[in-house]
């Protein structure tokens, strides 16, 4: 059992200042102001001494974690995101990988991640397989480029079984309805994402029903679909936005390559904070950054070997701290985009807030989001 004392606890839409929380059996059992906190023999007592104590944060796309993939070194890749604040990350797995070779990487991650003493896995997103071969990166490599076939994608599916947490898919693939139903029989509660796409908002909206309901690394790698010369079409991001019950993911970078600052503010503000989730898209590439100034200061973006731009370098705190510079956004407000809502988006209800009952996943930080504690199933996991 552990008490957190001397908190300031940032819940779903306030701060509860000068704050006790109780942890017991993995979960959170008690919280309040410390004038009314009772008597807590048996516990283990830490001390934040003011910090701000919120709920673990949830990366659900991820590829790495400081520089190590996590289909080739999962426990490295899962303890540096720990360390970082992330008690739940979603190792994602990419499209330039064959049928057997996904598999085994969900084995590699499985079993390593199994050995962690405060494992942070939630399951996999998916990044794979089925892509429209025009967008993403190392997209030259893409194996999945002809007709979709269920003798390819069955294995793949029974293999992930309720594992995965979320499909990406380009709803303009002939058959990808097909992959789509075909997976929920497998896993009835499995979410689909838009990505590396340029379908119309039609064909998305078609897979809703299914359980569409994330726009992957939001405008990046997809299509304008212009139909009519000098006025811009509508497609992917558009679908996005103007959608309600579909989360925009965000690559907040520190000079907002990715997603530029104003168009960060705009999400926000077209999406409502109830449907905004960052994430880190953190990989491995090491290719040449182009010639020329075009990316001075951009030290947390990595290219592929053509000199395009593939993921990050990003932890989930980092990426809370550029949004919280670029858009103004509160510690409330950050906690609601990397905890609560992408938990809430792959259907992991048990946790990202502070609520009775709920598991014990806890960052302790300060006033910039830089992580100080970390606490997994109600014991501490990391001290920095």
């Amino acid at each position: 059992m552990l008490a957190i004392i001397n908190a300031e606890l940032v819940m779903k839409d306030h701060y509860i200042p000068d704050a006790y929380i109780l942890l017991k059996d993995s979960k959170i059992f008690d919280f309040g102001k410390m004038k009314k906190m009772g008597d807590i023999t048996g516990y283990e007592v830490i001390d934040v001494k003011g910090a701000y104590v919120g709920p673990g944060l949830v990366d659900i796309h991820t590829h790495a974690g400081g520089g190590h993939w996590f289909y080739n070194e999962p426990v490295v890749a899962a303890e540096f995101m720990l360390k970082h604040g992330a008690t739940t990350v979603l190792p994602t797995l990419y499209f330039d990988m064959k049928a057997e070779q996904l598999m085994e990487q969900m084995d590699v991650v499985r079993e390593g991640m199994s050995t962690l003493p405060h494992s942070n896995f939630g399951g996999f997103y998916m990044e794979a397989p089925y892509m429209n071969p025009k967008f993403g990166a190392n997209r030259e490599n893409n194996p999945w480029k002809g007709p979709i076939d269920k003798n390819d994608y069955e294995p793949l599916i029974a293999k992930g079984g309720d594992d995965v947490r979320v499909w990406v898919v380009a709803p303009e693939r002939e058959g990808i309805k097909d992959f789509a139903i075909a997976a929920r029989k497998v896993n009835p509660t499995v979410r689909f994402s838009v990505g590396h796409s340029e379908a119309t908002p039609q064909q998305i909206e078609e897979l809703m029903p299914l359980g569409l309901c994330i726009g992957t690394h939001h405008t990046n790698a997809t299509g304008t679909l212009e139909i009519y010369p000098e006025c811009r079409g509508i497609c992917v991001d558009e679908a996005v936005n103007y959608n309600r019950d579909i989360y925009a993911e965000i690559i907040s970078d520190t000079i907002g390559i990715h997603v530029n600052p104003y168009n960060q503010r705009l999400i926000r503000r077209i999406k409502g904070d109830d449907r905004i989730i960052l994430i880190s898209d953190a990989c491995v590439f090491d290719g040449p950054i182009p010639d020329g100034d075009l990316y001075d200061g951009a030290d947390d973006i990595l290219f592929d070997f053509s000199g395009e731009i593939a993921g990050s370098k990003l932890t989930l705190d980092q990426a809370c701290r550029n949004f919280m510079k670029h858009t103004g956004a509160s510690l409330v407000d950050l906690f609601k985009f990397a905890s609560l809502n992408p938990a809430k988006a792959v259907g992991l209800t048990d946790r990202g807030e502070i609520r009775k009952g709920l598991k014990a996943d806890l960052v302790v930080v300060d006033h910039k989001m830089n992580v100080q504690k970390v606490i997994v199933d109600g014991q501490l996991a990391i001290e920095n």
